[in-house]
Formats: structure tokens, sequence, C-alpha cells
């Protein structure tokens, strides 16, 4: 059991991979943020099955998730900031900058996607629903027609979202059972423990 800890320890840092992983913070950040950005795009393509009361209820819960989110990205971004929680890349050459360029595109997205939805509700004049309490509108009201492009600029972000989410679970699948690395691995929840 030791000769194959050493050899696998030898290994990963014949591969350039430091052993560091993320800790339980960035951990339950990112899989908080992937569980809200999926639970909201299924609220927003699902609700138009319902009834009235029921799409409104779904309608209040994909706002109250969305200001979840924005906190969540907010927190994200400040904890990934201050000082001791980066963490080394494990990729090398052109996919080191296809991973930083998917994980920077995702943040301006999710921050596009946030601002959108809270300028088109208030923009509207209403408040964001925020499990049954409102957020007073901090702008005011817009036309029409450019709340209405507003909304339609916020869909195709959550698409765009989705897929680069994809994409970026597929990478990871990808680094997992072909390449054999650390990439997802120290992504999961277990990581936490072993950092810890």
């Amino acid at each position: 059991m030791t000769d194959k800890t050493n050899f696998d320890t030898a290994t990963r840092i014949a591969a350039g991979d430091d052993g560091t992983t993320y800790d339980g913070v960035a951990i339950a950040l990112h899989w908080f943020t992937a569980l809200l950005v999926f639970a909201n795009f299924a609220l927003a393509h699902t609700w138009d099955w319902f009834a009235k009361p029921t799409k409104g209820l779904m309608e209040q819960a994909h706002m109250s998730f969305g200001v979840l989110l924005t906190a969540a990205i907010l927190a994200r971004l400040i904890w990934r900031w201050l000082p001791g929680h980066q963490v080394s890349s494990l990729e090398a050459g052109w996919v080191k900058l296809a991973s930083k360029g998917t994980h920077y595109l995702l943040y301006l997205l999710l921050i596009a996607e946030a601002a959108l939805g809270f300028a088109f509700r208030w923009g509207a004049g209403r408040p964001m629903a925020f499990f049954g309490t409102g957020i007073p509108p901090m702008i005011g009201e817009m036309a029409r027609p450019l709340r209405r492009e507003l909304r339609e600029y916020h869909e195709w972000i959550g698409w765009g979202i989705i897929v680069l989410a994809l994409l970026h679970a597929l990478a990871a699948l990808y680094h997992h059972y072909v390449l054999r690395d650390r990439v997802l691995t120290r992504m999961l929840p277990s990581a936490a423990n072993e950092r810890a």
C-alpha cells in the first residue's frame, strides 16, 4: 500500500501537481452555485406548463434563487481573491488558457445574468422577490420595450451559462476518466476533508 502511495505521489509531482485542493468554503460555494444555476434554468423553462398560482410561485422561487445566486457569486469572487485561497492549476499550455477563459467567461455571464434579472424586475417598478419579502427597486422605471429587450438578453445568457456549465462538467469528467488527474476530485466535498 505504501509503495502505491509513494508511486502515486511521485507521478503527481512529475505531472506538475503540487497536491493542493480547494478548501471547504470554495467547494461548497462551487456546488451551491451549480445547484442554483440549474434550478433557476429548470424553473424558467417549465413554469409555463403550470396554472397561474403555481407559475407565480415558481417565478417567486426563481427570483429568490437569483438573489441567492448573486450572493454566492459575490462570495466566490471575494473568497477567491483573499490571500491563501488560490489553488495552482493542474493544466498547462492551451488547456490552461481554455480552462481559465471558461471560468472567467462563466463569472462574467453569471454577473451579467444577475444584473439583467434585477434590472428588468426593478425597471418595471416592482421589488425583487426574496422568499416572501421584496427588495425595493434601486433604479427608476424603464420603458416596456427596453424591459422586453433586457428579458430577452437574460434568457439568451441563461442558455449560454447552461451550455458553458455542461462543457465545463464534460471537461472535468474527461480529466477524471481519460487523463486520470485530480481536476475533478479536488473540487469534490471529500477533498475538503483531505485538506483539513
